[in-house]
């Protein structure tokens, strides 16, 4: 029997498989899982299954197919699987992380998906668009909210950025009642605050998940109540813990300069 040999270019093709292999593992661990052009899965065994395209399938049905000239942002992008559908839809794509290692996955990964002419990323945080004077169609605030010392702030910083919606995703605590407060309490009706369906916000101060990063834990009330603090409307809610919004554009006056004076004076009144 005749030994059968591998011809150059078929080598060629085991040794590229083997780096593009070594490249995933390499770049690990990995938290979105996304599903590379040869099928090769970067995260297959997710604690939360197949995330985030499990998320993404309860948001899609509220995203236009067709985003060409579309300007999109995704805020704390992580391996960009968000960023990479908005593309594929003809967005051009603003993301930004805080985290080097998500940003050399995700620079990988446009690669790998021909997709790196749609999508620039950059290190940066939610709070330096304060000062980037820059608009966006559609921005993607999806699981940061929770990881943020001072998440108000960021919601007011994503406002001055958002001009037309914003998708918000954030951890909360169990429980949907909402009970709209009164429009103002004395000192003495501070029991109105333990009822239920009060906006309330649980810190975190040890470890979720032994993740140090895990800061808050909003009740719904309170994500709809941020948001309206924030300047924005809720206009739709695709799935659990997630928040279509747009600018409300009938915010009284009062709320809108208290937010702008006070993100002029953290930023040096660069806005």
């Amino acid at each position: 029997m005749s030994e059968v040999r591998a011809t150059p270019r078929s080598h060629g093709r085991l040794e590229s498989a083997s780096a593009f292999r070594g490249d995933v593992v390499r770049l690990g661990p990995w938290f979105h899982n996304l599903h590379l052009p040869d099928g090769t899965q970067t995260a297959p065994r997710h604690l939360l299954g197949d995330f985030p395209a499990v998320k993404w399938r309860q948001i899609t049905p509220w995203i236009p197919a067709d985003l060409r000239g579309c300007r999109a942002l995704d805020i704390g992008c992580n391996a960009g699987f968000y960023s990479f559908e908005l593309a594929r839809r003809g967005a051009e794509v603003t993301a930004i992380d805080i985290e080097p290692r998500y940003l050399e996955q995700a620079r990988w990964a446009a690669r790998q998906f021909g997709l790196e002419a749609r999508v620039s990323f950059t290190r940066a945080s939610v709070y330096d668009l304060a000062s980037a004077g820059e608009r966006y169609d559609l921005v993607c605030f999806l699981g940061v909210l929770y990881h943020l010392r001072h998440p108000l702030l960021a919601l007011d910083v994503v406002r001055r950025v958002t001009g037309g919606r914003m998708i918000l995703q954030t951890l909360t605590m169990p429980g949907e009642e909402v009970l709209t407060p009164p429009e103002s309490i004395e000192l003495g009706e501070r029991e109105l605050m333990c009822e239920p369906g009060w906006p309330v916000m649980a810190f975190i101060e040890g470890q979720l998940e032994e993740d140090p990063t895990n800061w808050w834990a909003p009740s719904h009330a309170c994500v709809e109540a941020l948001v309206r603090a924030a300047g924005f409307r809720v206009v739709a809610r695709p799935g659990h813990e997630i928040y279509l919004c747009e600018p409300e554009m009938r915010e009284r006056p009062l709320s809108a300069q208290l937010r702008e004076a006070e993100l002029a004076t953290i930023f040096g009144g660069q806005l």
